[in-house]
């Protein structure tokens, strides 16, 4: 059943998989967070959604970006791979981002871009319609490649808070699957707000960080508040935290940082009525570290990943 519905939707804002960690992706969100910290952020995320349910969606994603300092530490640059898996269909998307980051008014304004690639595949050959010569199915599994342009602005406040503008899918490619191209699959172009607020404690080593995400395409819409308590002590670090999406979850969010190394796991229970234990189970591993060669003594440096 999940097979037919997934078939017959249009592509629309829910192209782009959401992400409960979508505060540690913010590389992929925007891609003007390219090495705005200043190291190496090499993330992974696998997301597995409507648990329980035949050939439900499942999203892995890798990232990784750097600062140049080469040229200058104002220069970022990344790099990531996407893979959606749902129903039928399966989307690809590899791409190459670069962004600039400017000091203002106390804080950084930056500004990226990112060029890739989508390729789209349908698997026909798994359908079952009543007119198997129905030209508006392919029979068989078909597949194209559109190129992909984004672009995304953000000012980053010290380690107090961050805005964020990006829009994906600038050039609403569309893809035409097969030889003869007869299928086709339109991308709309998708617009994402995030934003984040640090809140301080007497304690400076526990800190509740307030994020937010919201996208749209104009035509649906989806939001996300996170609130995240953590301690971040010398050796290691771990938080735990709630997050919420009006009309679609709820969720509990846990993770620890350890010498660099980041494990998070959340669990999404949707409140659409197809029950709690139908969610989204999501798996985030990252590693951060410092590459400024020419930077004297330990690193100092406090990553804005953290926002």
């Amino acid at each position: 059943m999940v097979v037919g519905v997934l078939a017959a939707l249009p592509v629309c804002a829910q192209y782009d998989a959401a992400f409960a960690n979508y505060w540690a992706l913010q590389s992929y969100f925007n891609p003007a967070s390219s090495g705005l910290d200043g190291q190496l952020n090499v993330q992974g995320a696998f997301s597995m959604q409507m648990v329980g349910f035949d050939q439900a969606p499942q999203t892995m994603l890798a990232t990784a970006d750097l600062p140049l300092f080469f040229l200058s530490p104002r220069h970022g640059a990344g790099v990531g791979f996407m893979n959606d898996k749902i129903g039928l269909f399966s989307n690809k998307k590899m791409y190459l981002q670069y962004a600039f980051h400017q000091p203002l008014w106390g804080g950084r304004l930056s500004v990226g871009a990112r060029v890739g690639f989508l390729n789209a595949t349908f698997d026909g050959s798994k359908l079952d319609v009543r007119d198997p010569s129905d030209p508006a199915f392919a029979s068989s599994q078909v597949d194209g490649m559109a190129l992909d342009v984004d672009f995304g602005l953000r000012y980053t406040y010290k380690q107090l808070w961050y805005a964020g503008l990006s829009s994906m899918h600038l050039t609403a490619p569309t893809v035409k699957l097969g030889d003869d191209k007869v299928n086709e699959m339109k991308v709309n172009r998708l617009y994402y707000l995030t934003g984040g607020y640090n809140i301080r404690f007497r304690n400076p080593e526990f800190v509740l960080y307030t994020t937010g995400i919201l996208r749209t395409d104009f035509q649906a819409w989806r939001g996300d508040i996170t609130a995240r308590m953590a301690y971040n002590g010398e050796k290691f670090r771990i938080y735990a935290g709630l997050s919420y999406s009006p009309t679609v979850s709820a969720g509990v969010l846990v993770g620890t940082n350890f010498h660099g190394v980041q494990i998070g796991y959340a669990y999404e229970a949707y409140t659409g009525g197809i029950g709690v234990l139908h969610g989204t189970h999501e798996i985030v591993i990252g590693y951060q570290t410092d590459l400024n060669l020419f930077k004297k003594g330990k690193n100092l440096h406090k990553s804005v990943r953290l926002l």
